[in-house]
Order: structure tokens, then sequence, then C-alpha cells
């Protein structure tokens, strides 16, 4: 048997690999520009700013201001997501999510796989041994 223990400590091993990716080394690459960019920094100031401005707004029912407020917010983050750096940040953001989205049904399905081998199921079909031994006997074929 396998303790929890050592499952976490070889998820730690796992997490150690990703770490070393070239999807998280743009990663990196791309956060340390975004965070040096003083453009980038001033924007995001001025969002941070502006929904403080928004829930203040509606906070006290100024819906005229709110509207304006939100049309300001919606124009800084238009301009953000312009920047070059930032759009390059999103990207990799959104591949490292994608292998992690990745590794995550590798391990749910390769689990089940065990599960279903062990009780001498069908991969293929999904089912578990003992779930085929179950609707066979009533009735069904297996399947």
């Amino acid at each position: 048997m396998v303790t929890d223990q050592q499952v976490i400590e070889k998820a730690k091993e796992l997490a150690d690999l990703l770490a070393k990716t070239p999807e998280v080394a743009r990663f990196k690459e791309a956060e340390t520009k975004v965070n040096e960019s003083e453009r980038v920094q001033t924007l995001i100031k001025r969002i941070k700013y502006l929904q403080k401005e928004a829930v203040n707004c509606k906070h006290y029912g100024k819906t005229e201001a709110l509207a304006k407020v939100e049309l300001k917010i919606d124009e800084a983050m238009d301009e953000l997501d312009s920047i070059p750096v930032v759009q390059a940040f999103q990207e990799t953001q959104v591949e490292v999510n994608d292998l992690l989205q990745y590794v995550t049904v590798t391990l749910a399905n390769s689990v089940t796989d065990r599960i279903i081998e062990a009780t001498e199921g069908d991969v293929l079909a999904g089912k578990t041994g003992s779930g085929m031994a179950a609707e066979k006997s009533r009735g069904g074929c297996g399947y």
C-alpha cells in the first residue's frame, strides 16, 4: 500500500518538473517584463483606483457616475490588453493553465483506468469488473 504522504511527495516532484518546463520559463519571463513595464504598472494602478471609485459610486447609489467610471475602467483595460508584453503574458498564462489541465486530466484518467483494470473491467467501455458483473446479473450483456 502507498500512503497519502508518499503520493504528496510524488506530487511535489511532479510540481518541480512542471516548474522546469518551457511553458513555465516563458511565463516567468513574460511576468518579469510586465512587472518592469512602467506603462503597464501605471495602467494597473489606474484601474485599481477606478475600481475603488466604482465601488464608492455603487455604495452611494450614484448610477450616472458609476457608468462613467465603468467606461473609464473598460477603456483602461482595453489599453492594457493592447500592450504586447501584456498579450505575451496572457498567452503564457493560457499555455501554463493548459499544461496543468492536461496533467490533471491525465492523472484522473490514469487512476480511473487503473481501477478498471484492477477489477478486470473494460477500460474502453469505462466500466469496472463489478459494474459489468452487476449489469450482467440484471440481464444485461455487461456493456
